[in-house]
């Protein structure tokens, strides 16, 4: 399998969660993190996991030029695996033109946890999330709803609701060749999250979330796992 980090940036969140690039001049506070989508390439597949923040510069979404850079087209992406819908995590799945929404991965087929979705409808005074967006989602002729707890996709494909940073969070195993890659999103964001056990108030569940960190911790060092870091600003890719 060849991994790629489609590196967007780094940058702070503030407490409206909104997302300023870091720059040698940034003096705000707030909470610093990578946003890097994945792309995982197979023999049968083009996987993007998640799909960035939903910048588009000069009618060019940035998740594009982002994939262009590392010589990918985005009609080649065949599967778009989506973790939770925070912004952060979905708004690169397309833009509005005009009061008209371009999907940017209509060739694609996308999962998405179905549950999810409507917990994400109720959280409607959330700054995480982009409303207008989320009722988009339905519309999707490519949109492919998952309603289980765990389950596979494909013969490489496999998911697991872990129910944590969001109440349907999902995770994602693909396995080809001997090789396991792991995409834990927001449940495990960052190489530090190991090293620190905590149950982060911020998260839906984060007493579960921190449970699964030790068991993936534990799993992926028994079967030598690549762990996807989304948030990490110096670890996009952990080998055990």
């Amino acid at each position: 399998m060849k991994i790629i980090a489609l590196q967007e940036g780094n940058y702070i969140a503030d407490s409206k969660k909104e997302f300023k690039l870091i720059t040698e001049q940034t003096t705000d506070s707030g909470l610093k993190m990578a946003i890097q989508p994945f792309l995982v390439i197979t023999d049968n597949d083009v996987i993007l996991l998640d799909l960035g923040l939903g910048f588009v510069n000069d009618g060019i979404p940035f998740i594009h030029q982002i994939l262009r850079n590392n010589n990918i087209e985005p009609e080649q992406i065949t599967k778009v695996l989506v973790s939770h819908l925070h912004k952060d995590h979905i708004e690169g799945i397309g833009y509005f033109e005009n009061d008209n929404f371009i999907p940017n991965f209509p060739n694609a087929k996308i999962y998405i946890q179905r549950r999810e979705i409507d917990f994400a409808l109720e959280q409607t005074n959330n700054p995480s999330y982009v409303f207008e967006i989320l009722k988009q989602l339905e519309k999707l002729p490519n949109v492919e709803f998952l309603n289980s707890d765990s389950g596979n996709i494909t013969d490489e494909i496999f998911y697991e609701v872990s129910a944590g940073h969001t109440k349907f969070h999902q995770v994602f195993w693909i396995k080809s060749h001997d090789e396991i890659v792991f995409y834990g999103a927001d449940d495990l964001p960052q190489k530090i999250y190991l090293k620190i056990p905590v149950a982060y108030k911020t998260d839906f569940d984060g007493k579960r979330a921190m449970e699964s960190r030790k068991k993936w911790e534990q799993q992926a060092k028994d079967e030598n796992w690549k762990v996807l870091l989304y948030h990490d600003m110096k670890t996009p890719v952990l080998e055990f």
